[in-house]
């Protein structure tokens, strides 16, 4: 890739998160949570034919609310002074969810121009950013720039989603791991998936490693398709290189 394809995409931050429910289920949950949960979640219970214990272990970790961040993995290009272009990937994982997102900030405001970054995600508009926003604030943590989009035209706003773009106008819900498919891109879903980040979370032995390297490769397969998307070569698998993981708990 020459130094002017790098260009149009030096100034991009993709991203991704991993969350789970703040408890491990809907009876640990207190007296004042359990009445608000079971208000939240009448449709899916009445949807889906649900339980309160099943909504909560199925649906809570979608809501900033009752959940919280225990990954967040971050993704840039760089162009090496061997002329190299590379995805560097850094993430940002463990039990201490404050810590995660104050490091995930200060990288963001001190790494990057705030004036020209823009923040890329897969169906980040929907779930991912506004979900950093939410859990942001409830650990009383001021917003980034680039998360500062109340009052902002769309246009305005830095925020670069795969699947909006995928979408071409339509209502289509297409998962990253099609878009993968149909660009040849490997998946991320070998180890597992989002629907088992709860489980491992909460059942299996130092799940933040194995929880981590899935957040990582969302990102990767994330990098890829936008390259794919705007009919750029992809990034050698040979230069793709990971951070060394800093778990904060």
């Amino acid at each position: 890739m020459d130094y002017n394809t790098y260009l149009q995409v030096k100034d991009i931050l993709f991203l991704d998160i991993e969350t789970v429910t703040n408890v491990p289920n809907f009876e640990t949950l207190e007296t004042r949570g359990k009445k608000l949960w079971e208000r939240k979640s009448k449709y899916f219970q009445q949807k889906y034919e649900l339980s309160l214990e099943e909504s909560f272990q199925q649906k809570a970790g979608l809501f900033a609310e009752f959940s919280k961040i225990i990954t967040i993995s971050i993704g840039y290009f760089v162009i090496t002074e061997q002329e190299e272009f590379q995805l560097r990937i850094k993430t940002f994982a463990g039990e201490n969810e404050k810590e995660i997102l104050s490091e995930f900030k200060t990288i963001i405001e001190e790494k990057f121009n705030q004036k020209i970054l823009r923040l890329c995600s897969h169906n980040g508009k929907e779930f991912d950013f506004p979900f950093l926003c939410r859990r942001l604030l409830i650990n009383k943590i001021s917003l980034p720039q680039t998360l500062k989009i109340q009052g902002k035209k769309p246009w305005d706003i830095p925020h670069l989603d795969t699947l909006e773009m995928w979408k071409f106008g339509d209502r289509s819900m297409t998962s990253l791991e099609t878009l993968s498919y149909i660009f040849g891109i490997p998946s991320s879903k070998q180890e597992m998936d989002g629907s088992m980040v709860s489980k491992v979370y909460y059942e299996e032995a130092d799940p933040i490693p194995k929880i981590a390297r899935y957040c990582e490769s969302d990102v990767i397969v994330t990098a890829q398709v936008y390259l794919a998307m705007q009919c750029l070569p992809l990034v050698d698998k040979e230069q793709i290189i990971r951070t060394p993981l800093d778990i904060k708990n």
